[in-house]
């Protein structure tokens, strides 16, 4: 293992990178470009390429409707898509890691469903309120149902933290089922649409919003890789190497909530990329825990990308939420790693 690693230097910092690994980021990159163009130049209105490149460098030489459609409608979704992807893929790395549970993910563990309720309720009761409150309301909800789970499960390395989650998120999701069958039915709509991940009302407000809370969780968990690495040796080892464990499962837990949060807040429910992504990037990238966040970036990224481009263009005229096709592809991989580990519940 250790032969395949090669130094890298910048100034004072160094590190070792796998030569695999970047090719197969590379690659992942070359797809993400590629999914992109596809989302820019295809649609109920279908533009050349040419034209895309237009309207992104030259935008005065194109039509009104062309480049409307281009600026304000396919690129806001597709930055979205790329934006929320990254989030909840980075989200289920660092809370696998810090879990050592292959099946934890914020989602599994009753934080997508809190956000939800928190932000249906601010939607619903303070409409007049801007959208920049919905990721702070989403990740109160998350970290109270985070908190909740924590101090029910005891533990959060053991499967009954994910086995508590889950009930706590079927509970949440029977109060929404309360909701949905005694509101208003435009009331209804608009949460059934919203819960779905549908990416259609994305704008460059949300993708700033959602930009601005992931960023600050991105440095935060790439900050904290190297003591998650040593943490994984065992917590006595750890805190014999100076690494504190008490406040590194505090950052690790507060990154994916928040990155939870935000994602949720902007487009709604998407469930399973942060199941999915981190074990796609252990098998196609290893390495430690640098990697593995990246690697889960862009997988996740890749994942919702790809998710919303066939809910959008497979159906036409209709479109499916990008939520319901990662369901279609989460459920059956969720009930793999359940039977893959069958022994240790």
């Amino acid at each position: 293992m250790r032969a395949e690693l090669r130094p890298l230097r910048w100034g004072r910092f160094s590190t070792l990178i796998r030569p695999k690994a970047l090719a197969w980021l590379a690659g992942l990159m070359a797809l993400i470009a590629a999914l992109l163009v596809l989302g820019l130049t295809h649609g109920t209105l279908p533009i050349p390429t040419s034209d895309v490149a237009r309207a992104l460098f030259y935008p005065e030489v194109l039509s009104a409707d062309a480049r409307y459609i281009v600026q304000e409608i396919r690129l806001p979704r597709l930055l979205m898509a790329l934006l929320c992807g990254a989030m909840l893929g980075m989200a289920g790395a660092a809370m696998q890691s810090i879990t050592r549970n292959g099946l934890a993910d914020p989602g599994l563990i009753g934080v997508k469903e809190g956000c939800s309720v928190a932000v249906l309720l601010l939607i619903f009761q303070f409409p007049a309120l801007s959208v920049l409150w919905r990721p702070v309301v989403g990740m109160a909800g998350g970290l109270l149902t985070a908190l909740l789970v924590v101090l029910l499960a005891r533990d959060i390395s053991r499967p009954r933290f994910i086995l508590i989650g889950i009930g706590v998120s079927w509970a949440f999701a029977a109060g929404m089922g309360v909701f949905m069958t005694t509101a208003d039915v435009r009331d209804v709509q608009t949460a059934l649409l919203w819960l779905a991940g549908s990416l259609h009302a994305a704008n460059w407000t949300l993708v700033s919003v959602a930009a601005g809370w992931a960023l600050p969780a991105f440095a935060l968990l790439l900050f904290t890789a190297r003591a998650a690495d040593v943490a994984l040796l065992g917590n006595h080892t750890a805190t014999g190497l100076g690494v504190r464990i008490s406040r590194l499962a505090l950052l690790r837990v507060l990154a994916p909530v928040l990155l939870t949060a935000a994602c949720v807040s902007c487009v709604g429910s998407i469930g399973f990329v942060g199941l999915i992504a981190p074990h796609m990037a252990r098998f196609l990238l290893r390495g430690g825990q640098t990697t593995l966040l990246v690697g889960s970036a862009a997988l996740g990224a890749l994942l919702v990308l790809l998710a919303d481009n066939i809910g959008r263009l497979a159906f036409l005229p209709l479109q499916l939420p990008a939520g319901i096709v990662i369901s279609l592809i989460g459920g059956p991989f969720f009930l793999v790693l359940l039977w893959a580990r069958r022994d240790r519940f």
